[in-house]
């Protein structure tokens, strides 16, 4: 029990030097590319600078502020660590944006684009990748994909393109077309790292149904759907469990399956909508 206890310590240290790394290259990216060229980020961070840019107060202010609203309802729908863990990074974000420096390395506002793009779109895809999130819009996705069957990409849409919108009438137009290289340089280094898309399919073909099934329910909110499977090659009898998930709720499943059957082979696929069902009902 030790041993465990010592290796779930360790685990959890691992993830806050993770998530701490991740948050200081989202600040690095604002405070030496982004914010000196007048690009704009994606989601509340995007907002955060507008806002420090037409105030005097700073962009790390706004974006903990901004984030304050949001880590309640996170930490009454989603829960209690998953919020502790993304807050946690927002605050570690704000303490070096404050922290360091707003330096302009390069008078390129394309070479800003895209490095700044790049930087914090590795710091968010850690963060994601082990199992937290930079706080603001994704929050808001993983509440409303637990209550709404609708695409989530159109509220990354409307905000994302909100944000484009404000920066092209409020500076100029070609800030607000860097803004996209960004947005889209960002999107494509985060499909690398971790995964950009709000749903997923996970296709798990297991010896071990009922462990897995059980394990599933306690930790996630969803459903699934067992289908009989046989091995090409084996010809052993198993079962393949089919459940959507939200990008967020990757990591967890994947710990899960390591945890009931590291012997099961499970296909991630990308998930363009869903018709019917999705959450688990009680």
């Amino acid at each position: 029990m030790n041993k465990e206890r010592s290796f779930l310590i360790l685990e959890e240290i691992k993830k806050i030097i993770i998530y701490s790394i991740g948050s200081i290259l989202l600040a690095v990216s604002l405070n030496f590319f982004l914010i000196p060229a007048n690009v704009f980020a994606s989601g509340f961070t995007g907002i955060a600078q507008i806002l420090g840019a037409l105030t005097p107060l700073s962009t790390g202010i706004f974006l903990f502020l901004l984030n304050i609203p949001v880590a309640i309802l996170g930490w009454l729908k989603i829960g209690k660590r998953f919020t502790l863990y993304s807050f946690l990074s927002v605050a570690v974000t704000t303490i070096f944006l404050e922290i360091l420096p707003i330096v302009s390395i390069s008078q390129d506002i394309l070479l800003n684009s895209v490095f700044g793009g790049v930087i914090m779109a590795i710091g968010a895809g850690l963060i994601l990748k082990y199992g937290a999130s930079s706080g603001g819009v994704d929050i808001i996705a993983l509440v409303l994909a637990r209550y709404s069957e609708r695409p989530l990409g159109t509220y990354f849409f409307v905000i994302n393109g909100t944000i484009v919108l404000t920066a092209g009438l409020l500076f100029d137009w070609e800030k607000a077309l860097y803004t996209l290289v960004t947005l889209y340089v960002g999107s494509r280094i985060i499909d690398a790292i971790h995964t950009r898309h709000v749903k997923l399919t996970a296709l798990i073909v297991t010896s071990k149904p009922d462990d897995l099934q059980a394990a599933i329910h306690e930790k996630l909110t969803r459903g699934i759907t067992r289908i009989p499977a046989r091995g090409g090659y084996s010809k052993e009898d198993k079962e393949m469990l089919m459940i959507v998930i939200t990008r967020y709720e990757l990591y967890h499943l994947k710990k899960i399956i390591a945890e009931k059957d590291d012997k099961a082979f499970t296909n991630i696929v990308e998930t363009a909508g869903i018709y019917g069902l999705f959450r688990k009902e009680s």
